[in-house]
């Protein structure tokens, strides 16, 4: 596998797989990698001859500095998870070395980077779309992986490919969970064992939903039962709860009768988790 610290030596790499006519799957991630992260890499391994990872925790789309700090970071343990699966090349660039001291310009979904997560860490989006255009412009790879249970950041990645003409196929791939229904994610690691029982409650209630949402609920309705239920769990700091169109992200109006996303983010101690479900009423 070989480690690639600096935009010249990805692009010398991908330059390699290119001569010998190999597809080149993108996996994304800010580090300190899961099981999540290795569905990841094995699907991208099942449909391109090539595989790329990315590590780089991204200060752009931090709105809080300690929470910056405190993303959890393992470098050669990640790098030992990344070639046992295989992986070809890993870019791990310095903030100097992605961020020029000088630059000036931005990329934004301006509707999507503002809705629901957007509107709760503002910034966020923008700090995504800028760091993963770069990361697709420096790899020029054939498709890129994302994990759904970011569902709006895989629909803003996906606006922002269709809207600028990006040559990429972005690809969701489904959460992974542990054993016991949590999602996967980096930041579980800092969870105390009373909060990382507690934050079962997030998978609980999506499973909740997708009962009632059969029952020719409203939103309005539906999003108050959830954090009924959610609300059950003191430990439990409700940030947001939304239904939504799976599509569009858009509210829907009265009763619903087509596929929906419910979208949810809490917090448990000073931990921020998210989580997600698409529901078909039909």
């Amino acid at each position: 596998m070989q480690i690639c610290r600096t935009k010249a030596e990805l692009r010398e790499a991908v330059k390699g797989f290119r001569a010998q006519n190999e597809s080149v799957g993108l996996v994304p991630t800010m580090g300190y990698l899961h099981d999540g992260h290795m569905t990841l890499v094995r699907t991208a391994k099942a449909q391109n001859d090539r595989v790329v990872a990315t590590i780089f925790v991204n200060p752009t789309q931090f709105g809080d500095a300690s929470d910056l700090d405190a993303y959890p970071r393992d470098e050669d343990r990640d790098f030992a998870l990344l070639k046992a699966e295989g992986v070809d090349a890993v870019f791990v660039p310095s903030v100097a070395e992605m961020y020029d001291p000088n630059a000036q310009t931005t990329v934004e979904t301006e509707q999507l980077a503002n809705l629901l997560m957007g509107a709760l860490r503002p910034g966020h989006y923008k700090g995504v779309c800028t760091v993963v255009s770069k990361l697709f412009n420096i790899a020029q790879a054939d498709r890129a992986y994302f994990g759904e249970k970011d569902y709006q950041q895989l629909l803003v990645v996906k606006t922002m490919v269709r809207d600028l003409d990006m040559p990429i196929e972005p690809v969701g791939v489904p959460t992974v969970r542990e054993v016991d229904g949590l999602a996967m994610s980096s930041r579980n690691v800092r969870l105390s064992l009373e909060d990382r029982q507690a934050a079962l409650i997030l998978n609980k209630a999506l499973a909740h939903g997708d009962y009632e949402i059969s029952d020719e609920r409203e939103v309005d309705e539906l999003e108050a039962e959830l954090h009924r239920f959610i609300s059950r769990e003191p430990r439990a700091k409700i940030e947001t709860i939304d239904v939504r169109d799976a599509f569009t992200l858009e509210k829907p109006q009265g009763k619903i009768n087509s596929p929906v996303v419910i979208l949810l983010a809490a917090r448990f101690g000073d931990v921020l988790l998210i989580d997600q479900r698409v529901c078909d009423p039909s």
